[in-house]
């Protein structure tokens, strides 16, 4: 029992300098961010084929023999000439396999991506040529809706210059994520994928009894009958209660319309109460149109196409650099830590 409390206590105090040092870290990074000069992102473009193409000769020279393995190499390089011949070739000749570029979208509640998201964009547009398409992997489960109406307008762009617009969900595109995934001409989801919820959510917390219990008055002066309907110190009213149900009624036709205009065999009042499906269902509805995985669906594509996976990446100072190391290494720390005063408590008992 001693030497368990001993370790506790250790890891008491472990767990004080971690939170310490995470404290000094957060400090570094936040002023650095403050002093540091506007700098621009990265973009970077991974070629899909050129990057599976190196797994696939690692794997294969992990199969053969040393001999085998050397005869091997030296007739891939052979090959890889020539098809480099032949590709110049048809440079010359102005024939080239058209691109397919891929971009991906993981949302958060503010969707806090769409400004490198933009900008990918309009990279794309810039450099596509006619016959080029994009799939956008998209991952959202939804969040403010001017936000995710600023996303959905991005992709309404790739449309509007014609290139093909494919839009895979692999885990969840719901609320707001549907309202950019239905922006696609193609729409693919993985069969457990979630998919819908075209409906809006609002919940706003209310202490004005609280602080009427605690005789703190609360006033809210307002130029306009509407211009504050609920609010979080002050008492609500059943106009304003109303008002604000109005508006969230108004919001819903905006986002039931949005869909309809561009899933126009979809039924919406049938999919429009806030309901969620997965992806096997989906199809049924006329949600989506193909149940598939986005690494599938570019697998089967990776001969025809040159595949291009775009990303704007922000640099970062050295000093966020450091900070972000320091923080895993701490995180680690941790969870060693916890693991050890656990795996003790067992051995003890």
């Amino acid at each position: 029992m001693g030497e368990w409390l001993s370790s506790y206590a250790l890891f008491l105090a472990q767990s004080v300098t971690v939170v310490a040092a995470i404290a000094v870290i957060l400090m570094l990074v936040v002023r650095a961010r403050g002093q540091r000069q506007e700098r621009g992102a990265r973009l970077h473009v991974r070629n899909r084929g050129e990057y599976f193409r190196r797994h696939r000769e690692t794997l294969e020279d992990a199969t053969l023999k040393e001999g085998a393995r050397e005869r091997n190499i030296k007739a891939r390089l052979k090959a890889r000439k020539a098809e480099q011949k032949t590709a110049k070739k048809h440079e010359q000749a102005d024939e080239r396999r058209n691109n397919l570029w891929v971009l991906d979208f993981d949302g958060d509640l503010r969707a806090s991506r769409v400004p490198a998201f933009t900008e990918e964009i309009t990279s794309i547009l810039m450099t596509a040529s006619s016959g080029d398409e994009v799939l956008v992997r998209l991952q959202s489960g939804g969040g403010l809706v001017h936000a995710y109406g600023l996303a959905s307008a991005q992709l309404d762009r790739l449309r509007e210059a014609g290139l093909k617009l494919t839009v895979s969900v692999d885990k969840v595109a719901a609320s707001g994520g549907y309202m950019m995934a239905c922006c696609a001409d193609h729409l693919i989801a993985a069969p457990f994928a979630v998919i819908g919820s075209i409906g809006v959510v609002a919940q706003i917390p209310n202490l004005h009894r609280l602080l009427k219990k605690n005789d703190v008055d609360v006033e809210i002066l307002t130029a306009g009958r509407h211009k504050r309907t609920l609010t979080m110190l002050g008492e609500n009213t059943e106009e304003g209660r109303q008002k604000f149900l109005d508006d969230l009624e108004k919001t819903h036709d905006l986002f039931k319309s949005w869909v309809a205009s561009r899933r126009k065999a979809l039924d919406i009042e049938q999919v429009s109460e806030g309901d969620i499906w997965y992806g096997q269902q989906a199809i049924d509805l006329g949600l989506i149109d193909e149940v598939n995985t986005s690494e599938a669906w570019l697998q089967a594509r990776s001969d025809q196409w040159q595949i291009l996976e775009v990303g704007l990446k922000p640099q970062r100072s050295m000093l966020e650099r450091l900070g972000k190391g320091a923080e895993g290494a701490i995180e680690r720390g941790v969870d060693r830590a916890i693991d050890r005063v656990v795996r003790l408590r067992w051995e003890k008992q």
